[in-house]
């Protein structure tokens, strides 16, 4: 009943996780009436006017059927189902000290069986927490403007497109962007970041995040599970249902393991015909729950950590898979810098006006969404340069755009491209003396076959990204590559500044692609680590892809492995020492309950003798029950340990909370 708790547990939503909370409850009740009937009947063996044993049986009896009763129940309804788990081997055990008359016995064993179901359960809901705190975070209720009143509606009645009041230290119910006002938001329930985000006007704000200091209107964009929190949400219980390698194999195994021990009881019995209580005592100290909960239980706490930290792991089998990575690639723009472009340099060919050279330039790029045309136009914008829209439009992937004119074509782009087209850039090529070009990227700009020059452009290097390149290294991660579109001068230049040596720069998509498979076909696990969106392909070729800046973007949930809700490259180093402290907590707990479980074993069919001995000294009246005590308290105690051994996990990465703040 344990294992499958647990990995049942994990699989649940709000409302299923409320009902383990409510079968807890009674469980314990259950163990604790049955348990107060059972001390009652050994109370009434050791009073003088109860000589007779009458009360002290019906009490042993009355208190051991109760605490049997749950345990049967999921027995038979296994065996109704067509499985075999080890309730089985209990129920049997419960079984046969009934038919041999040892009620006591029986109560004992059913009692720490409940108990330690109780206890499982109420840990493995607590290590789901993050998926019902999750649901906590937006408030029931919002103040929907209607008319310029507000209007008290239930938050799931909200709309797209509806305006919502928002006071300090409320919850926004819903994604939006704001109308009216500023303020703080606190966004740790969705990035993992300490500091609060300063958000005004045309900013969005995010379902469940906390509105700190001012009061904000919003105009709702998602609702429900359309949300950043509900695709959040989403992605942890879609990962908790799913299972790593280790734990299936443990699955397969168990469905063997219940008839091998029953042939080992049915050997101990064959050779003490007249000891049952031995043979009892096998089946009970052979169940594995600790071995089976050793993994999920692992699993759990490691995406709990990592949920709270903003990095949302879509499948449980990633976290084996990252515990092996050896090499990691990284994309330039967006990545290891911050993607926001600004215009360096302008450098028009000879005869050629500076405001021209923008004008084409923005013209061109005017309906691209690229960080260089937003540069781009940021500049004209503050140099009062106007432009007007291209007739047609044409951006071709990794290279640059074509706009066309009436009868004149614009283009603005790689100057490979350039050239591609039959175009001459030596004119333009040249770069005045002194000027230090280093870092910049530079796009060509062309009216029909005249080019006109080009435009340099520098994003500056991330914050963290060199700390988090030296932790790789630090955790073994043999190779740090960086894979760009960009020049190799640029990249040679992000390159030395960030310790990385192999650089493969002025890449396609496809080739990144490529690259990537080159290094897989070495053998080495590969992570790609990227925005998302312009490296889709490339990150779905990684072994594990890890999208940076996920936050209310699709694109970067659906194409990666691991979605990063900000852009801290720290959290990188953090999965690789997490998911090897998980896979070492993991083997701990099986090491531990199978070395409990063959020794709990070794004790109760070989150690007969001593066991009777121990409990003459520890003055018992009846040595059965001290054995049943002692084989009980060694099963609750095993499962304990692994279950709070995996506890530890949850608490992973508090270093890294307490240097965010």
């Amino acid at each position: 009943m344990l294992a499958r708790k647990m990995s049942d547990i994990v699989a649940q939503d709000h409302s299923s996780c409320e009902h383990d909370h409510g079968n807890a409850k009674v469980n314990l009740i259950v163990a604790v009436v049955g348990g107060i009937l059972i001390i009652n009947s050994a109370l009434a063996d050791w009073l003088p006017y109860y000589s007779d044993g009458f009360q002290s049986k019906m009490s042993a009896i009355i208190g051991a059927i109760i605490l049997a009763l749950p345990i049967l129940v999921s027995a038979v309804k296994d065996v109704l189902r067509g499985r075999i788990y080890m309730n089985e081997l209990v129920a049997l055990a419960l079984i046969a000290a009934f038919v041999m008359g040892y009620y006591q016995e029986a109560g004992i064993i059913a009692f720490f069986m409940l108990i330690a179901i109780t206890i499982e359960e109420r840990t493995a809901i607590g290590a789901v927490a993050a998926i019902e705190e999750v649901l906590r975070l937006t408030p029931a209720n919002a103040r929907r403007i209607v008319n310029d009143a507000e209007q008290e509606v239930v938050a799931t009645e909200l709309q797209v497109g509806d305006i919502v009041r928002v006071r300090p230290g409320e919850n926004f119910p819903a994604d939006g962007e704001i109308t009216t006002g500023s303020s703080e938001v606190n966004q740790a329930s969705i990035t993992g970041e300490s500091l609060p985000a300063a958000k005004q006007n045309g900013d969005s704000v995010y379902a469940g995040t906390e509105n700190l200091t001012g009061m904000v209107e919003l105009r709702v964009t998602g609702v429900g599970t359309d949300t950043t929190l509900g695709k959040v949400r989403d992605l942890i219980a879609t990962a908790e249902k799913t299972r790593l390698p280790i734990m299936r194999m443990v699955d397969q195994y168990v469905h063997y393991y219940t008839p091998a021990i029953l042939m080992i009881a049915a050997i101990v019995w064959f050779f003490n015909p007249d000891d049952i209580l031995r043979v009892v005592l096998v089946l009970v100290i052979a169940c594995p729950c600790a071995l089976i909960v050793a993994t999920p239980s692992a699993a759990v706490a490691a995406i709990a950590s990592a949920s709270r930290l903003g990095m949302i792991i879509k499948n449980v089998s990633h976290i084996e898979t990252v515990a092996h990575i050896r090499t990691v690639v990284f994309d330039k723009t967006g990545t290891l810098t911050e993607g926001n472009l600004e215009v360096a340099r302008l450098n028009p060919a000879e005869g050629v006006e500076l405001s021209d050279l923008l004008e084409v330039a923005v013209a061109a790029e005017s309906q691209s969404n690229h960080p260089a045309a937003n540069a781009m136009r940021k500049l004209a914008e503050e140099a009062n340069v106007s432009w007007v829209p291209p007739d047609n439009f044409t951006e071709v992937t990794g290279k640059g755009v074509l706009a066309i004119f009436g009868n004149s074509e614009y283009r603005v782009g790689r100057e490979s491209w350039l050239k591609e087209c039959g175009l001459d850039t030596s004119a333009a090529a040249a770069v005045p003396e002194g000027v230090d070009t280093g870092g910049m990227t530079f796009a060509y700009v062309a009216r029909d076959q005249q080019v006109l020059g080009w435009i340099g452009l520098r994003d500056a290097i991330r914050q963290g990204a060199a700390e988090a390149i030296t932790e790789l290294q630090n955790l073994g991660v043999t190779q740090c590559c960086m894979v760009t579109g960009d020049n190799q001068q640029v990249a040679e230049s992000v390159g030395r500044k960030l310790g990385i040596t192999e650089i493969r720069a002025e890449c396609l998509p496809e080739e990144k692609v490529t690259f990537v498979e080159e290094l897989k076909a070495s053998g080495i696990a590969v992570a790609v680590i990227g925005d998302g969106v312009n490296d889709a392909p490339a990150l779905a070729a990684g072994d594990i892809g890890v999208a940076m800046g996920a936050i209310g973007s699709d694109v970067a949930i659906n194409s990666a492995s691991i979605a990063l809700m900000h852009n801290d490259l720290r959290r990188i180093p953090f999965l690789i020492a997490l998911s090897r402290k998980t896979r070492a907590v993991m083997n701990q707990n099986l090491l531990f309950g199978a070395v409990l479980i063959v020794g709990g074993l070794m004790a109760f069919i070989f150690g007969n003798d001593l066991l009777d001995y121990l409990a003459i000294r520890m003055k018992f009246v009846q040595p059965g029950v001290f054995k049943s005590l002692l084989a009980a308290f060694v099963h609750i105690l095993g499962t304990l340990i692994v279950v709070f051994n995996s506890a530890r996990l949850v608490r992973f990465g508090e270093a890294l909370e307490s240097r965010d703040e």
